[in-house]
């Protein structure tokens, strides 16, 4: 049996007017990520430690922003492939463990959400699906509410 660790990080710039998507759900907001795609960053954060825990590059080899292809894309989507790309080298995920860091709003209502709809994407129980969120308690860009961040590890085993 293989096991390997992945880690994965993602940030966007926040401008108002836009749709905020974090985790696969909408979170009510004034200000959204401004990205090629939708702009989850929770999401890229995951498909970046999932791609390096399978030495498969990052999310931008694979899905990069200078295509159309991509052009304002549901990032479930790309998860989605995502997971497909590693199953094809024989891994499945054991466990997910992620953070978003942003000012505002406040998270909490939506994270069993963002929990169900990435396990249902990822394939894998509710219980390994972990989504954290914290405030940067005002500190840096996004407790300026300038932009968000996002953080995740992933546990991946080829039997």
């Amino acid at each position: 049996m293989k096991i390997k660790t992945g880690i994965g990080f993602d940030v966007h710039r926040l401008e108002e007017g836009l749709e905020l998507w974090l985790g696969g759900i909408k979170v009510e907001h004034v200000k959204g990520c401004v990205a090629h795609s939708d702009g989850d960053v929770l999401i890229h954060a995951i498909c970046d430690a999932l791609l390096g825990a399978a030495g498969l590059r990052d999310i931008g080899y694979h899905f990069p922003d200078t295509s159309d292809t991509f052009k304002g894309i549901d990032s479930k989507i790309l998860l989605g492939r995502t997971v497909g790309l590693i199953r094809e080298q024989g891994f499945t995920v054991s466990n997910v463990d992620s953070i978003v860091c942003m000012q505002k709003p406040k998270l909490k209502g939506y994270i069993e959400e963002m929990r169900v709809c990435l396990a249902s994407i990822i394939g894998i129980d509710i219980e390994d699906m972990s989504v954290k969120a914290t405030t940067t308690e005002q500190l840096g860009f996004e407790g300026r509410e300038e932009g968000v961040s996002a953080y995740a590890t992933v546990l991946i085993i080829k039997e």
